[in-house]
């Protein structure tokens, strides 16, 4: 990385650590940024983004559970699922063509935003 690459890096990851904190995504943007602006490979990014996110959930997670806005019984068996099949996406990740991923990176993205566009939006309380 170029000396002159840090600053954006680190604002990148500032700015990206704030909506991280909100728990709206700031993992997908890093990865927007990293591959976009920083030209980096998906691959690579992913990687940076999966380190990148441990901390950065972490912390978000400890003000959620202290404010009592998880529901354990969803939480559980979603994660269960959730680290079982990601273990074969990374697998499927790293044996397909790096430009399919990006286009079906952003096909997932694009679909994302336009549903988060015309959508409703409710508050789930429980």
């Amino acid at each position: 990385m170029e000396l002159t690459a840090l600053p954006f890096s680190l604002a990148a990851g500032l700015l990206c650590g704030i909506i991280s904190g909100f728990g709206i995504g700031g993992g997908s943007l890093l990865m927007v940024w990293m591959t976009a602006a920083a030209g980096l490979d998906q691959r690579i990014a992913q990687g940076i983004n999966l380190l990148y996110f441990i901390p950065t959930s972490v912390g978000a997670l400890y003000f959620h559970i202290k404010n009592k806005m998880i529901c354990w019984d969803i939480v559980i068996p979603a994660a269960i699922c959730g680290c079982i099949t990601a273990v074969f996406s990374a697998w499927v990740a790293n044996t397909i063509d790096v430009t399919l991923l990006r286009k079906l990176f952003g096909i997932f993205l694009c679909f994302i935003g336009i549903k988060e566009i015309f959508t409703k939006s409710s508050s789930h309380k429980k």
